[in-house]
């Protein structure tokens, strides 16, 4: 993640796809594997860690989902959200 914190959903998404991604690599798990393991799409994961769910839109993800990706990387929904010093809050 960079130094400085996200300031827009734009970037806390993307950032949040990077914690996904290094924890991931950290595991030694493709992402077919996780999202198995998370009971989630391939196509669903990749789009998160990419931080979008399509062209212009930036990815929302559940509570369901993050706490699936949290129980299938080992740690807390706390230690996978980058922080919120700074966010702006996203547009509807």
């Amino acid at each position: 993640m960079s130094s400085a914190p996200p300031s827009s959903w734009e970037d806390y998404v993307a950032a949040l796809g990077l914690q996904l991604q290094r924890r991931r690599v950290e595991l030694g798990l493709s992402q077919e594997a996780l999202s198995h393991r998370a009971g989630i799409t391939r196509n669903l994961y990749q789009m998160l860690e990419h931080g979008k769910w399509a062209k212009d839109a930036p990815a929302n993800p559940s509570l369901k989902v993050l706490v699936r990706l949290c129980l299938a990387l080992n740690i807390e929904l706390g230690q996978l959200l980058p922080g919120i010093d700074g966010l702006r809050p996203p547009q509807s």
